[in-house]
């Protein structure tokens, strides 16, 4: 089995370098051409057409993203291009070629409303630009008839690349004082549990005949059980790293409000998703939130 994964460098794309490669042979790649002379550009219509040619994928798993997303208020047309247009090429040279499309979404699809975790069958109606690009890519998906599978997450981490637990030990190893968002509610989401959860499902698929296939197609919500404010997570992520020996300087966290901490774009209040859909249809179990903080925390600070 062939799978093409694109994205390669980002937080779940690393992750998924490991976790997809008992699977099948894995062509994981980048914006930038490899040894091979392979690229997966998504941006790029010809090179992904020759791509596609050249390997033949089975499976195309895509972690490729704009994820800036405060800048993709002022760089619109760059956001839309990776999540949108691109994402409407990917489908249609997956369909051309009968290959299953994993992609990678977020909550911010919703509006942030009320406080009851969105569950797939909830209407979207994102408040920023980022969150409307991607909600973009996932119609550009619905519309294009392709065999696709669709992870909405959120507050993503891991060891590897700029996220908010690195940002917090940083912050709390030179200054006294904090203040933490504390109306915004969530499920801090590790980069390993998504690309092992991937590697699950797509392990599940393979096994399935054509009839259940078609039934597990579409989107899920993805994310580990429990949730939290960005106040209780930082102060969860400083308590452990003490613990852990960690030196911290912070010596006080206030909570502040989402209006006393004005960004470019908004801010959905309610990142809370319901994950029994995955959980159902795919025979697994999540963990709790506060399993894999504590996990890349030791990496962090001890390494291992």
């Amino acid at each position: 089995m062939n799978i093409i994964l694109l994205g390669k460098d980002g937080q779940v794309g690393w992750e998924l370098q490991r976790a997809l490669q008992p699977l099948g042979k894995v062509f994981a790649l980048s914006r930038h051409s490899n040894a091979n002379g392979l690229c997966g550009d998504l941006s790029n219509y010809d090179t992904m057409f020759s791509l596609f040619t050249k390997i033949s994928p089975d499976i195309v798993v895509n972690a490729a993203a704009y994820t800036a997303v405060d800048k993709a208020e002022s760089e619109q047309a760059e956001a839309d291009i990776v999540n949108h247009l691109a994402v409407d090429n990917l489908a249609k040279l997956c369909k051309s070629h009968q290959a299953l499309l994993v992609h990678y979404s977020t909550d911010y699809v919703f509006d942030g409303s009320g406080d009851i975790p969105w569950s797939e069958k909830d209407v979207s109606c994102p408040i920023n630009y980022y969150g409307k690009s991607k909600r973009a890519g996932e119609l550009a998906l619905e519309e294009s008839g392709v065999k696709f599978i669709n992870f909405r997450t959120s507050w993503v981490y891991s060891t590897y690349g700029s996220n908010f637990i690195k940002t917090m030990l940083n912050l709390a190893t030179d200054k006294t004082q904090l203040s933490i968002i504390s109306d915004q509610v969530g499920s801090p989401t590790g980069a390993s549990l998504i690309a092992d959860v991937t590697a699950q499902v797509i392990r599940y698929y393979n096994l399935q005949n054509s009839i259940r296939c078609q039934e597990l197609h579409g989107h899920y919500h993805l994310a580990p059980t429990g949730f939290c404010s960005w106040f209780e997570y930082a102060n969860f992520i400083f308590d452990n790293a003490k613990e852990l020996g960690k030196v911290l300087a912070v010596e006080e966290v206030s909570a502040i409000t989402t209006e006393q901490y004005p960004t470019p774009a908004k801010r959905p209040h309610n990142s809370r998703l319901n994950t029994q859909k995955l959980q159902t249809q795919f025979d697994l179990y999540l963990p709790n939130w506060q399993q894999g903080v504590i996990h890349v925390l030791k990496e962090l600070i001890h390494g291992k």
